[in-house]
């Protein structure tokens, strides 16, 4: 009775097994024949039962009808790429299930390759045919201005290779540019950074960018600074934004020797030199900070900063000695007011080009159209003060001096 029992078990057993293997055969078959939505229930259901789950081909046989409905698919919406990651993750189970062995078949069979214009019948529909499709995807939306979902085809192309350079930086540049997603673009950038070949300066910019601007991290924006000029020791970018950072962090002497340093190399930089000035400026040097920001303006006149800054250091000397006339005892007053109103007033005058030319780089800025209205007014240049003060009545009204 027992070896009835037994031999009735063992039936049961093998004609369940050849029933689950008879499913994954149909599966196979509808899938070359292009009746995906039946190959992908029947795979489905070959892939909860107990005889057939943990067989890695069929996970394989999954993945590659999965990429082959998501290849198909026109529509270039979340539902598709939804069919693409579910392929990927179908074919990265797969290659666990396989030990993730490559060269095993089952890791042939994932990663065959695919040559463009294959005949149909002829198509291996693995990791390599969805990410072909994927990029392609990735493209066409952002031709079309889809710009959020090429980063989701790009993301999954540099899911699938974590090496490919251009989609990582293009969904990098896509999460930062047009989503403001930073952390997926740090994702992708920070995969660059570990390719040894690829030319990491725009990542490193990028980078240095998200943290100083968006995380207002000064020294994880330095740490990047500094890892950047180990690759590409002779940037003048890089050397700005060491500078910059140093000031942002307080580290006044290491700054100082920075921007010396980088001025060596690139004497004609306004950004250098206008923050060597403000390094002067800050140390008490005010004669060495005009040299630097007058320096600015030669090096380039349309600098706002350089003639601002020119200008304002021209200003606190003219406001300086006419606050030190007004402290003079009559007997002082008496001897030395008529020179040192001159002085002032010379030194209002060295400071109009400069606020003049700031005016014109930025035409909308009433702080100095007032300076400009405040200076001319002193020196008793009437038809330009009255220019000046006829602008700032067009944009803050007449009571303007009364604000």
């Amino acid at each position: 009775m027992k070896k009835l029992i037994l031999s009735l078990a063992l039936v049961v057993f093998a004609t369940t097994a050849f029933a689950q293997k008879k499913v994954v055969r149909s599966a196979n078959s509808n899938f070359k024949k292009g009746n995906l939505e039946v190959a992908l229930e029947e795979v489905n259901t070959a892939l909860t039962d107990a005889e057939t789950q943990d067989d890695p081909s069929t996970m394989v046989l999954k993945g590659q009808i999965e990429t082959k409905m998501f290849t198909q698919d026109e529509d270039l919406a979340s539902s598709t790429v939804a069919i693409g990651r579910s392929a990927f993750n179908s074919f990265t189970k797969a290659m666990e299930m396989a030990g993730g062995d490559v060269n095993s078949k089952i890791g042939k069979d994932v990663w065959k390759e695919e040559i463009p214009g294959m005949p149909e019948n002829l198509r291996p529909y693995s990791m390599v045919s969805l990410k072909l499709a994927s990029f392609d995807k990735a493209i066409r939306s952002y031709e079309d201005e889809d710009f959020a979902m090429s980063y989701e085809f790009f993301n999954l192309v540099s899911d699938i290779d974590p090496k490919d350079t251009t989609a990582n930086f293009n969904a990098g540049y896509l999460a930062y540019t047009e989503m403001g997603n930073v952390e997926a673009a740090k994702k992708h950038f920070y995969r660059l950074l570990e390719i040894p070949e690829y030319d990491k300066l725009n990542t490193y910019y990028f980078l240095i960018q998200i943290a100083s601007s968006e995380e207002k991290d000064a020294e994880a924006a330095y740490k990047y600074v500094t890892m950047a000029k180990k690759d590409f020791p002779d940037d003048k970018t890089l050397s700005e934004f060491e500078v910059q950072l140093l000031l942002q962090m307080d580290k006044m002497e290491e700054a100082m020797i920075s921007v010396q340093t980088a001025l060596k190399d690139d004497p004609q930089n306004a950004g250098l030199l206008l923050r060597y000035g403000y390094l002067l400026e800050q140390s008490g040097n005010i004669d060495g900070a005009l040299e630097q920001y007058k320096k600015t303006t030669q090096a380039d006149p349309e600098f706002f900063e350089g003639n601002y800054y020119t200008g304002a250091i021209y200003l606190d000397r003219a406001r300086a000695i006419l606050a030190e006339v007004n402290n003079l005892s009559d007997e002082e007053w008496e001897k030395r007011a008529s020179s040192m109103s001159a002085e002032a007033d010379g030194l209002y005058k060295d400071a109009v080009p400069y606020f003049t030319k700031a005016s014109e780089l930025r035409p909308d800025n009433t702080e100095i159209m007032e300076i400009l209205f405040q200076i001319h007014t002193r020196l008793k240049n009437t038809s330009e003060a009255e220019k000046y003060n006829q602008k700032l009545i067009a944009i803050l009204g007449e009571g303007w001096m009364e604000r």
